[in-house]
């Protein structure tokens, strides 16, 4: 096997923004987890010692030949580019070959390896600088296995600006989930002094590794849309190739958020990043979807051709440049209103997946109950598929589908619809006679000037207002409704109030014909889940959730003490 690894030319070195990575447990941790993706690797182990400063990190990737080993903590030695052309187009998570090097100066490093097919493993370890000081033939399995040791030991001043012990390794388990979240497929096994800490199952999904980084978060709480993208070019000839993909997990906001906006993440080609304007378009597509200062969770993980990305911008290479940013800001949001919105592609039963519900499931064929058998990702409506049964307490719509039924509260669900509909068209009509406003304070009238309402004074402290938002017109209240609108906010905060006052009150009677029209516009929202306000506005019960709760699986004979 030829070796890979080679020297960088000069001038390739000098076009790479490099500097000091190493500076936590953490960072040697994610520097060298990187090095073992690159390699293939599907199962990685991570031990730590932090007491005394060791961390080790074994992989069942495709391990290294003797003359790459001898090479690889040499300064700026990489397999990964040859030449400056191909900082434009990096595929791998590595690409400075400054980590190993940049780790000799700092800690002892002792590397074992053995090629996939090689029957020779070898155990190097390196002194100040990358030179090789041992070599040894070792036994090995397929692979990598990296000990650092006794890190920071030539500078004590550093190890005492450090965190806590407890410190770093919670920002050593942030790192490795993160990291896990792009790469789903792999197995982790994580070590701290000698003992299992946490592992980390694979996925065949993000969304289904998700839920193993946050307990709280069931699977049925998330939605995951996967879309193929032409990459932007404004030749339309190669813009109809799909060469970028999105996938995207969001938590339903009619059942999980954040008092934080910690869970707004992103990732771009297998590593998380920071990218503010991706990150505000996301809580963007989520404005007046959530309650007031609640955060969505929300995973995005981008795979672009490298052509469309700069790397070479951060050390670390957590910042990056992204070409054509609003092409790819349209697709997010895009993607997002997919996700929430109602169709029978994208939502799952509120059921659980977990091993008891399939023993259930499996109980209810063995007792030869049937109901209409269907694939999960069919179970649940598209518009015009809920059907109006019944009103309970002049509140709440009974609605009924092929895989349940549904509680959908008919003043929230009116009140998105309205929502909706505002702000695609904000319309102000005239008014005759003009509605009359008493006592006005200066705040007041500056605010209603603000939405676009024609106010003028019509005599001692009296105002004329001579048009209004158009579901205002049919109001007994609307001077109350104007009144409301004065007291602050941005239109799209008066554009809830009126919908607010505007929606169909709970406690009003409803025939079945009403009943209908509003399950379908409501249907056809962008955000159907929760209403501006953030509030949830159905409650689903599926059949095989009902089939669990009245025991259809039980054996009648058995029931009766037979």
């Amino acid at each position: 096997m030829a070796s890979t690894i080679q020297a960088l030319p000069t001038e390739v070195v000098y076009l790479i923004t490099a500097g000091e990575v190493i500076d936590s447990l953490a960072s040697v941790v994610r520097e060298l987890v990187e090095n073992s993706l690159d390699a293939g690797a599907t199962r990685i182990v991570v031990s730590l010692w932090p007491q005394q400063w060791r961390i080790r990190v074994a992989d069942n990737g495709c391990g290294m030949i003797l003359d790459d080993l001898q090479q690889a903590a040499t300064a700026h030695s990489t397999s990964k580019i040859r030449s400056s052309a191909d900082l434009w187009k990096i595929n791998s998570l590595g690409f400075r070959g400054e980590a190993l090097h940049s780790l000799t100066t700092l800690a002892d490093l002792e590397i074992l390896s053995r090629t996939v097919g090689g029957k020779l493993g070898w155990r190097i370890s390196y002194g100040n600088g990358g030179e090789v000081v041992q070599v040894e033939v070792t036994a090995i399995a397929p692979g990598t296995v990296v000990t650092v040791s006794n890190l920071f030991g030539n500078c004590s001043s550093r190890r005492q600006g450090l965190p806590t012990v407890a410190q770093q390794m919670k920002a050593v388990q942030a790192t490795i989930q993160q990291i896990a979240l792009c790469h789903p497929h792999v197995t982790w096994q994580i070590w701290q002094n000698d003992r299992q800490w946490f592992t980390i199952s694979p996925a065949a999904t993000t969304g289904q590794l998700l839920p193993q980084i946050l307990p709280q978060v069931r699977q049925g709480d998330l939605q995951e849309v996967k879309l193929q993208l032409p990459n932007p070019c404004t030749d339309a000839i190669n813009r109809v190739s799909p060469n970028s993909s999105l996938n995207l997990v969001v938590g339903l906001p009619d059942r999980c958020h954040r008092h934080r906006p910690d869970w707004v993440r992103v990732a771009i080609n297998g590593r998380m990043v920071k990218t503010p304007e991706l990150e505000q378009t996301i809580l963007s597509a989520f404005h007046r979807t959530l309650p007031r200062d609640r955060y969505p969770i929300c995973f995005l993980h981008l795979a672009i051709s490298p052509d469309q990305i700069n790397w070479n911008r951060n050390p670390a290479k957590t910042e990056i440049y992204l070409n054509e940013i609003i092409y790819w800001q349209e697709q997010i949001t895009q993607a997002i209103n997919q996700a929430l919105s109602i169709s029978s592609n994208n939502l799952k039963e509120a059921v659980h997946t977990t091993r008891v519900s399939k023993l259930l499931k499996a109980a209810e064929t063995k007792g030869g109950y049937n109901f209409n058998p269907k694939t999960p990702n069919s179970s649940l409506p598209t518009p015009n598929s809920l059907k109006a049964v019944a009103q309970v307490s002049n509140t709440y719509i009974v609605a009924e589908h092929s895989g349940g039924m549904w509680l959908v509260e008919q003043h929230i669900a009116h009140e998105r619809v309205l929502y909706e509909q505002l702000c695609d068209d904000w319309q102000l009509i005239p008014v005759e006679p003009p509605i009359i406003l008493y006592q006005l304070s200066p705040a007041q009238l500056s605010q209603l000037q603000r939405i676009g309402l024609d106010i003028e004074p019509f005599g001692e402290q009296l105002w004329a207002v001579r048009n209004i938002p158009t579901p205002l017109q049919q109001r007994d209240d609307c001077a109350e409704a104007i009144l409301e609108l004065s007291w602050g906010g941005d239109l799209q905060t008066a554009q809830v109030a009126v919908a607010c006052r505007s929606a169909i009150r709970n406690g009003t009677p409803m025939n079945q014909e009403e009943m209908q029209i509003l399950l379908d516009n409501w249907q056809r929202t962008r955000n159907p889940r929760t209403c501006p306000h953030g509030r949830p506005i159905y409650l689903s019960l599926e059949e095989s959730a009902l089939a669990r709760f009245f025991r259809r699986n039980w054996v009648i004979g058995k029931s009766h003490g037979i």
